[in-house]
């Protein structure tokens, strides 16, 4: 087995290459968070109450959270969506094959359909459309889903699986690189300039600029993915890795795509992507409501969403960095317990958070409360040991022929969460009328999430493998 285990090295300049996909992803999907549900809080508060959302958080702040179980069904209608055509996309996948690979179409056909919509998306708020920008919402959703299953599909279709949690690493480090990007954008570009003036000063570029931007970087993504990865020649040249890369799986029973998948592969499968569904529950509530969080709540300008998103980023990044080596000493079913315990510990601190009352900003803002880019810190380090291992987890139980399918299971548990959260969380805002309710809500079902993963999961730890290091590393395709 020594002499096995030398021949499994993890090429990482072709694992940072793959994670342009993932660079693509965040990056379009952190614009999307950070700006789209303020959007749609600021055009139902015009219906509804026909004044903005600017005026009635003056006027009867109570009346904002009294709309954000619209916002939170818009948001659920999009990830329903999502839920039924994330599995189709990836058994679509699975069975493709063309001159430039399986998964490639997709991700290049998703791209660039994402990419032209994108933009019209704040155009249609900016001129009070409301059909207009739910349904150009929906259209950029539709082709995301289409790229975004195979393109996470394709690192675990070129790379053995005792090296996948160390690879997750890497290509989420480039996800958080695209995200950071869209925080930039909005530091410099604030929402909550726009949101809290009167009608006639708003400036459409001020939120038209990062949806260009978003797009134009997603498609250079996309191509530079295409040019460098070549799936088919992959494919073939890297046939023995992939096979003895199932012999050293971390799973309890060998797989076979042949015969009925065996019941204690069934329970792993079933209960990670339960306990994956309570952390994305947890995790969607407070992407989906922090912007609003922030500008409707602490009453502070919008470019500490954006910071905030900077700090997590980081740490993220750090995490994501380590994950794969912890996962190698303790197993990954410890260090996704690690990671939820180091969450629900920040989330718990956010729970106390509130409003400094401080006035510091031009539109009568409030400081913002720096333990928050602490907690923020901490949250994005444990999700990242939580995210860098779980994919890994879940396509350890299928053979390569079964990567897209299981890549939708993956998926369709988190978005069936992201589809119930919004709207769930925006109900209970609706009854308390509490935006504190958010932490609390998400610290909760993190917690939740934790129990079943320790009392449920199995820790099987991969067989010892190789990887190159220093230059050597960075040879090769």
């Amino acid at each position: 087995m020594a002499s096995e285990a030398k021949t499994l090295k993890l090429n990482y300049k072709r694992t940072f290459l793959i994670g342009f996909a993932f660079f693509g992803i965040l990056l379009l999907w952190q614009v999307y968070d950070s700006w789209c549900p303020t959007f749609l809080t600021d055009i139902f508060a015009r219906r509804m109450y026909h004044i903005s959302s600017a005026q009635l958080k003056a006027g009867d702040p109570d009346k904002i959270l009294n709309v954000q179980w619209i916002v939170g069904i818009i948001m659920a209608c999009d990830n329903l969506a999502a839920l039924i055509l994330l599995p189709i996309f990836g058994n679509l996948s699975d069975r493709t094959r063309t001159p430039i690979g399986k998964r490639m179409p997709f991700i290049l056909t998703g791209t660039m359909v994402s990419a032209i919509a994108f933009p019209f998306i704040p155009l249609f708020f900016h001129y009070n459309n409301v059909a207009g920008m739910v349904i150009i919402m929906s259209i950029v959703l539709i082709f995301m889903m289409m790229y975004r299953n195979p393109a996470v599909a394709l690192m675990p279709d070129i790379t053995p699986k005792p090296l996948r949690a160390k690879a997750n690493g890497i290509i989420n480090i480039m996800g958080y690189l695209g995200g950071a990007f869209a925080t930039v954008l909005g530091i410099f570009l604030k929402l909550s300039d726009y949101i809290n003036v009167e009608d006639e000063a708003r400036k459409l570029w001020i939120i038209e600029i990062p949806f260009i931007v978003a797009s134009l970087l997603m498609v250079i993504s996309a191509f530079v993915l295409f040019a460098a990865i070549k799936e088919n020649k992959l494919a073939e040249e890297l046939k023995e890795e992939m096979d003895l890369g199932e012999k050293m799986a971390a799973i309890e029973n060998p797989v076979d795509d042949d015969a009925p998948m065996p019941k204690a592969n069934r329970n792993m499968l079933l209960f990670i992507l339960l306990a994956e569904f309570l952390w994305f529950m947890a995790d969607n509530a407070i992407g989906t409501y922090i912007g609003n969080y922030v500008i409707y709540y602490l009453n502070s300008v919008s470019s500490a969403t954006m910071i905030l998103t900077i700090a997590g980023g980081a740490a993220s990044v750090l995490g994501f960095a380590i994950a794969g080596s912890v996962a190698d000493r303790i197993g990954r079913k410890w260090t996704i317990c690690t990671g939820l315990f180091v969450t629900v510990a920040g989330m718990i601190v956010m729970c106390f958070v509130a409003p400094t009352g401080n006035v510091t900003g031009p539109n009568g803002e409030f400081s913002f409360p720096s333990i928050l880019f602490i907690v923020w810190a901490i949250k994005g380090f444990g999700m990242a040991l939580v995210h860098n291992c779980s994919f890994p987890m879940v396509v350890e139980l299928c053979s390569s022929r079964r990567i897209g399918r299981f890549t939708g299971y993956y998926y369709a548990a988190s978005m069936s969460a992201q589809t119930i959260t919004p709207v769930l969380l925006g109900l209970v805002f609706k009854v308390t009328l509490l935006w504190r309710a958010l932490p609390v809500y998400s610290t909760i079902l993190f917690a939740f999430s934790l129990l079943v993963f320790m009392a449920f999961v199995k820790n099987i730890k991969a067989k010892k493998v190789g990887n190159l290091h220093g230059l050597e590393a960075l040879d090769g395709d």
